[in-house]
């Protein structure tokens, strides 16, 4: 019996979330008094591979092939579902992500496996198999019980943290029987965008509402961000409106994002936009209205007129850099 987490890679590099998802799988790993194996997909370097060790996988086996380069959920969930039998793994652990969103469903049908999306934290016990996340777009907690023999489960974002234990890993290689046609997806033509932060890889969230007035006066939005080293967002009335572009949208809508900080500017904090960044380790609101619904999410509030409060914010922080 052994656990497995998939480690998903970006152009050949891991990011924090998949080193968080191998700390989250190493304690599990524990817990159940077994090992721990982490499953690369497609061309990821020897040297970015040993990383893995730093945070505690025992084994990291390896599918080199450049042909697994584009995530095709059909085809990953078959090596995961493969590699799974052969190690007689009873847990996949995946990161709440898109690729994880798409992949997990399917490993979970073909292993006749039990899933849980986006959990929270360790498992509460062990037998039975519970597991805790947000319910009810995130006003609440839910326990989740696993009845089945195999488990699967997605790690939201930031739910554990960086565990740092590292161990003597070995790196092998893995060569699955994947059938051509599941292979269905080519990619034509790419565009990286290179001056601009991902929002939902972001760890510091600058965003804005309707109390921004004006399209124009957007400005002082996007120089706090620049100064934090944050990604901007903004409500979906914003986005509606055209103000800003439908991928800024953050929401039960939109985009769902669980970042370190989540400043929101102006927003009042509508049921359908809170259950998009409740995940967030700390909110800061800012906004005129004081019985605005922001403030009762929040961990930080700020009374306050936006176009004021947001330079002396900038001001703020530039002078705790210099």
């Amino acid at each position: 019996m052994s656990v497995i987490a998939f480690a998903k890679n970006w152009n050949g590099k891991f990011k924090n979330s998949t080193y968080e998802l191998v700390s989250y799988t190493k304690e599990l790993a524990n817990k159940l008094y077994t090992n721990l194996i982490v499953l690369s997909i497609g061309e990821v370097s020897y040297d970015e591979l040993k990383t893995l060790g730093k945070y505690g996988a025992d084994r990291v086996i390896a599918l080199n092939d450049a042909q697994f380069n584009v995530l095709t959920s059909r085809a990953y969930a078959k090596v995961i579902s493969q590699l799974a039998d052969k190690e007689s793994a009873s847990v996949i652990v995946m990161s709440d992500n898109n690729s994880g969103k798409a992949i997990a469903p399917r490993v979970s049908v073909q292993m006749k496996a039990g899933m849980v999306a986006a959990v929270q934290e360790l498992p509460i016990d062990l037998d039975p198999f519970v597991v805790k996340k947000r319910v009810f777009s995130g006003k609440a907690f839910g326990h989740v019980q696993i009845d089945s023999e195999k488990k699967v489960l997605t790690i939201a974002k930031n739910c554990f943290g960086l565990v740092e234990n590292q161990v003597d890993v070995s790196i092998e290689e893995f060569t699955p029987e994947v059938d051509a046609s599941l292979f269905k997806i080519q990619v034509i033509e790419e565009e990286e965008q290179k001056d601009k932060i991902i929002l939902s890889d972001a760890d510091l969230v600058v965003a804005a509402g309707r109390g921004m007035r004006s399209p124009e006066n957007w400005g002082p939005v996007e120089e706090l961000a620049e100064v934090l080293g944050a990604a901007t967002a903004c409500s979906r009335p914003v986005s509606d409106e055209g103000w800003r572009g439908h991928e800024e949208h953050v929401g039960q809508t939109g985009k769902v994002i669980a970042p370190k900080l989540y400043i929101a500017a102006g927003i009042s904090g509508a049921i359908q936009h809170v259950a998009g960044i409740s995940r967030s380790k700390c909110i800061v609101a800012i906004n005129t209205d004081p019985e605005a619904p922001i403030f009762g999410v929040a961990d930080y509030g700020i009374v306050g007129d936006v176009m004021d409060v947001l330079p002396r914010l900038t001001e703020a922080f530039k002078n705790s850099k210099s």
